[in-house]
């Protein structure tokens, strides 16, 4: 797989040098690696090439950026990795041309299992991207709501682009960076099912807000590069889109499993995804082998109420099914938390952190968390307090629940 990040980039020297194929996870996505071009997601791996007398310096800037190495493969001359992993084994990082990426024969979404085996991954790599077409893009926030943000749906007719609810795809926007290289893609979580938001395998859609913020040193108003590319596509549009990827944020077989989504913002697209598998009645009618019976609690974070995105679907679905989908909102300018101050989502986890905890004593009940990583730190403190009141070290019980398959996090 070419390099997708500036780190790669930086790392390219003469073709003579021996190279090695370093696997990363976890980079951070932030206001300024947006701006740079970074494609980030810490469920997915990003593979940067890199030259011997250059990877401990690399690794030292991967680490700087809250990156974790996962595997280091020599490359051959060709730019194959000598040694292949059990991902790559599986489609996730070998080397592939245009035609092998670009299969004729379309194999339907209803194949894909949730099993990690079967997962797909990078069917569509920055190297030979699928062209995707614009459907709709639609507004998801209400008026008297801050910033904007679009419910974008592309059509995949006439390609393979096939993923499961949880996963990311990637989006590559046209034009130059400021050093005059291609732009890098951006990694987006998928707020549709499988079957898409037309339920005929051949759509996928993104929740995308546009990244708005003022330049520390000159006080300008900076807009992300392809969030604000994303944002203003007009149906008809084509669009480079790579993927899928990611493997962490996957939905448990178990029908009668209790699932604790805590989401701020954009963070809610895997989750949407997640509760119309679980909830809608078109996609159940396409899953006879999944019909969810278990509870699902949604905690989600936004500034004001006309912001809270997809509201409506939200909400029918909790009032058609109130024994299995609960709806927790945390309006930080709207709610005060019981300190007096604004009503965060690490408030609301605190608030019923007894609750969760309970659940979380069951082998059937699995966290998942997406949105903006400060929210990390106030989750754990709320978890640590209730984990000491049972004698138990909150990290510790949080790494066994990892191991297990049932802490799941996707943060920014």
């Amino acid at each position: 797989m070419n390099n997708s990040t500036a780190l790669g980039a930086a790392a390219n020297t003469s073709a003579g040098s021996r190279m090695y194929r370093y696997e990363v996870i976890g980079l951070r996505q932030n206001a300024a690696t947006d701006n740079l071009g970074y494609s980030i997601r810490s469920s997915g791996s990003t593979f940067i090439n890199v030259p011997y007398s250059r990877m401990n310096e690399v690794m030292q800037r991967i680490t700087r950026m809250g990156g974790k190495i996962v595997s280091i493969n020599p490359l051959d001359p060709n730019g194959a990795t000598a040694n292949v992993t059990a991902e790559q084994k599986n489609g996730g990082a070998t080397p592939e041309t245009k035609q092998e990426a670009q299969k004729p024969e379309k194999q339907p979404m209803t194949q894909a299992k949730e099993k990690r085996a079967d997962v797909p991954i990078n069917i569509y790599r920055p190297n030979a991207p699928f062209v995707a077409r614009v459907i709709s893009n639609e507004p998801l926030v209400q008026e008297g709501g801050i910033g904007i943000c679009q419910h974008v749906k592309f059509d995949l007719s006439g390609g393979d682009l096939r993923y499961l609810e949880g996963q990311s795809i990637g989006v590559i926007p046209p034009g130059l960076d400021k050093n005059g290289k291609p732009e890098k893609l951006r990694l987006y979580s998928i707020g549709s099912t499988r079957h898409g938001d037309d339920l005929n395998d051949t759509t996928v859609s993104l929740c995308v807000r546009q990244l708005e913020y003022k330049h520390p040193e000159t006080g300008e108003t900076v807009y992300g590069v392809c969030s604000t590319y994303i944002c203003n596509l007009k149906p008809g549009d084509e669009v480079k889109v790579t993927g899928p990827t990611g493997k962490e944020m996957l939905l448990p077989d178990d029908e009668d499993a209790t699932i604790i989504m805590l989401a701020t913002g954009t963070g809610i697209a895997p989750f949407r995804a997640f509760l119309w598998r679980m909830f809608k009645d078109g996609e159940r009618a396409l899953n006879p082998d999944y019909q969810f019976k278990g509870l699902a609690w949604l905690v989600f974070g936004i500034p004001t109420t006309p912001n809270i995105l997809y509201k409506k679907e939200l909400e029918e679905m909790q009032a058609k099914y109130p024994d299995n989908f609960r709806l927790t909102y945390a309006i930080s300018r709207e709610q005060q938390n019981a300190e007096g101050g604004r009503m965060y989502i690490q408030h609301r986890v605190a608030e019923h952190a007894e609750e969760m905890w309970e659940m979380l004593q069951s082998p059937k009940t699995h966290v998942y968390m997406c949105g903006l990583k400060g929210m990390e730190d106030g989750i754990d403190e709320a978890f640590s307090a209730q984990a000491a009141k049972a004698g138990i070290d909150w990290k510790e019980y949080r790494s066994q629940l990892k191991k297990a398959g049932r802490w799941h996090v996707e943060t920014y």
